[in-house]
């Protein structure tokens, strides 16, 4: 009996104490009021949820380092067990495309070259200096250096060789 006297008033404690620590610990939705608070200093997109003291992460944001530092924001918030960043960051443009000067002038000398009916001579351009080769008639050669002119290139190197 001495027993049961002695552990019933400590059963009781016990059990009020137990009850004391589970009412301080912080709610679900307490804890995502300070983490959206935190995260959303860090950057407004991501959104925050929380379960059983998990901290769930999610939205887009611009780079690593922003997706890190939303994160990195919930160290130390009381309640929070763990944190899943399910952030995502889009991968980067493709770097644009640069055109060279000397690309742009072969596909015009193409161009005038289809235009006019010009065949047998081949345009090759570096530095914007177009150098023509083949084997063709002389009224050919002419036609093809007056069409090579018109888009004006630095130089013309005239490498044909004129055939009778």
């Amino acid at each position: 009996m001495q027993l049961k006297k002695v552990i019933t008033p400590f059963t009781g404690i016990l059990l009020f104490v137990l009850m004391f620590f589970a009412a301080c610990k912080p709610s679900d939705a307490s804890i995502a009021e300070s983490a959206k608070a935190k995260v959303s200093a860090v950057n407004s997109a991501v959104t925050v949820d929380v379960k059983d003291g998990v901290v769930t992460l999610a939205g887009q944001v611009p780079d690593e380092a922003t997706k890190s530092a939303a994160e990195t924001s919930l160290q130390g918030l009381k309640g929070v067990k763990s944190v899943v960043n399910n952030i995502t960051v889009p991968p980067p443009p493709p770097p644009p495309v640069v055109i060279s000067p000397d690309e742009i002038l072969r596909k015009s000398v193409d161009s005038v070259f289809a235009a006019k009916g010009i065949s047998g001579v081949t345009a090759a351009v570096s530095n914007s200096e177009v150098t023509l080769t083949g084997s063709v008639k002389k009224d050919v050669r002419i036609k093809a250096m007056q069409a090579v002119n018109e888009v004006h290139p630095k130089k013309v190197i005239n490498q044909i060789t004129d055939i009778k």
